[in-house]
């Protein structure tokens, strides 16, 4: 039976109410998780909210016998000091720690894919974190826990919308420098391969936006277009892969502009992540491409601001859940 190891992520955010709700959900076939946390807390925050949630700490090879009548977890063995909308620096390492028990745990083969719940980045560099978000700290993971030299692609995903950022978490005006021939070039390759692998499309159709308004007009709107991105996308067709651009960005998302591509890759955050938080705000998925083990994320933070009141829902998360456990069947 597939098992998922969850990370807890910011234990004053959303994170611990999504699990809960999401295993009150659970059906038969929901997809069993492991929650990396402290038990303690988890019962306090659990009964302050009115969430009438069983929690049994177990190991990983007990969890998923469990898991319909309790939900399972793994002691983090760190104390949990921040309280619902208050985050507590002194709760970050826990936090670090917690993703790397639930990327061990899948590096031993006691858990199929890491589903991780939302961090604070903010909270985490205060500690010393030196990863732009969880995305990086992957590629990390993958060298230290797998023997994997990686290059972490973020795609965000959902039935109705596949979309992947070539530049994440950087300042706009930054972005027409970052964006180049080979950084195009190794999000392609990734995406192309990862579609493929994992999500089991013989050929997968990739649509490139432009930079610029109107793909740029032939260089009158701004010449990224035909400097960088062509050429990039000319050098993955040559590869054989199906790519397609660069599209005007502002016709590429409507609903007949997505049946002709699977996947598309923007250039930078607000361009893939407005569409698809449009289109699937509530069952959008992060999930990063180009590891060599399963992660998914709901895409959606941490939410402070209504961490506590019992109004979160969990269906970006159960959506997450679903995505990890179809992918890590596929290899």
């Amino acid at each position: 039976m597939t098992l998922l190891a969850l990370s807890r992520g910011d234990p004053s955010g959303i994170g611990l109410e999504v699990a809960c709700k999401a295993w009150l959900a659970r059906g038969e076939t929901s997809p069993p998780f492991l929650l990396v946390d402290d038990a303690a807390h988890c019962r306090r925050q659990a009964a302050a909210r009115g969430l009438d949630v069983p929690f049994v700490e177990v190991a990983p090879s007990a969890a998923a016998a469990c898991f319909a009548h309790a939900l399972p977890v793994l002691p983090l063995g760190m104390a949990t000091r921040g309280l619902p909308g208050r985050p507590d620096s002194a709760d970050a390492q826990g936090t670090i720690r917690s993703i790397e028990i639930g990327a061990e745990l899948v590096a031993r083969g006691e858990a199929s894919a890491l589903v991780t719940l939302p961090v604070s980045k903010e909270v985490l560099h205060r500690v010393g974190y030196p990863y732009p978000g969880q995305t990086e700290f992957m590629g990390d993971l993958s060298a230290r826990l797998f023997g994997a030299t990686a290059t972490p692609v973020m795609l965000l995903w959902s039935e109705a919308l596949a979309v992947v950022p070539a530049t994440i978490h950087v300042p706009l005006a930054e972005v027409p420098r970052l964006v180049s021939v080979d950084l195009i070039l190794a999000t392609g390759r990734v995406v192309a391969h990862d579609m493929t692998r994992r999500f089991g499309l013989l050929c997968p159709r990739i649509a490139v936006p432009g930079l610029n308004p109107h793909a740029g007009e032939g260089a009158n709107i701004g010449g990224e277009e035909i400097a960088v991105i062509a050429p990039a996308i000319a050098r993955l067709r040559a590869e054989g892969h199906d790519v397609t651009g660069p599209h005007p960005a502002d016709t590429l998302f409507h609903a007949a502009a997505r049946r002709r591509y699977d996947v598309a890759i923007a250039m930078y955050h607000d361009q893939a992540l407005v569409p698809i938080k449009t289109l699937a705000f509530d069952t959008g998925v992060n999930c990063t491409l180009g590891l060599p083990f399963v992660r998914t994320s709901p895409d959606h933070g941490t939410a402070f601001d209504i961490a506590g009141r019992g109004i979160a829902q969990p269906e970006s998360l159960a959506a997450a859940l679903r995505l990890a456990a179809r992918l890590s069947r596929n290899g």
